[in-house]
């Protein structure tokens, strides 16, 4: 019971984020759920959904929160690469896909809260895997991350050039294939563009779908 509380309240607590026009992040849909596809699992049996194997997808794209939504409804979330071997895998199943670039659940810190002493500056300790609340290595510590070296405007990632360029700001984590002519790597990209997404399976969505219903076969 007490896991239950405790995953009712981080749901809750994530559903009630606040984003531009009033948009939020969905809840669960136990039905999707139960009937989510997935189109391969990594070597740790976590299930993935990949936005352009969909049949019913194809060349459709979506802006950073709704490809999270489209993830969330269905017990998973944008994926977040929080090891070098998942990192390599993904990017080989993007270079595999012939896609230009993914969404992942990657982002700055630009909130309530974000004042924190530990994520100063946010442009270099504020960004975190939003799916799993896990922050990321500091953007100058290199080799614990895979920002590229290369942008926009030649400087290495992430560097905020829509800003920069007086547009804006560049919030929201991609992985973006060679389209810098610079490898197959992480680039900070303003949520608002639209890209194919990787959902993965989210354990505590599942969890919380699983005791809310617990005659339902997910």
């Amino acid at each position: 019971m007490k896991q239950f509380v405790l995953i009712t309240v981080a749901l809750v607590g994530l559903t009630a984020a606040q984003f531009p026009n009033g948009r939020t992040l969905d809840a669960p849909n136990p039905a999707l759920c139960a009937s989510r596809i997935i189109h391969e699992r990594a070597p740790d049996g976590k299930g993935y959904f990949f936005s352009w194997r969909d049949p019913t997808l194809r060349g459709v794209e979506k802006d950073w929160l709704d490809a999270r939504n489209f993830c969330r409804q269905r017990c998973m979330d944008s994926v977040s690469v929080e090891t070098s071997p998942e990192n390599e895998w993904i990017k080989q199943r993007i270079v595999e896909g012939r896609q230009k670039y993914i969404w992942t659940s990657g982002r700055l810190c630009d909130f309530k809260g974000c004042d924190r002493p530990d994520l100063q500056p946010t442009n270099i300790n504020g960004w975190f895997w939003t799916a799993e609340l896990q922050k990321l290595a500091p953007t100058t510590v290199r080799n614990q991350n895979d920002w590229s070296e290369g942008g926009g405007i030649g400087k290495p990632q992430p560097d905020n050039r829509e800003l920069i360029q007086g547009g804006a700001s560049e919030n929201c984590l991609a992985i973006l294939n060679n389209f810098y002519d610079d490898g197959v790597h992480w680039h900070d990209v303003a949520c608002h563009h639209v890209k194919p997404w990787v959902c993965e399976e989210n354990d505590a969505l599942l969890k919380y779908v699983k005791y809310s219903n617990p005659n339902l076969r997910i």
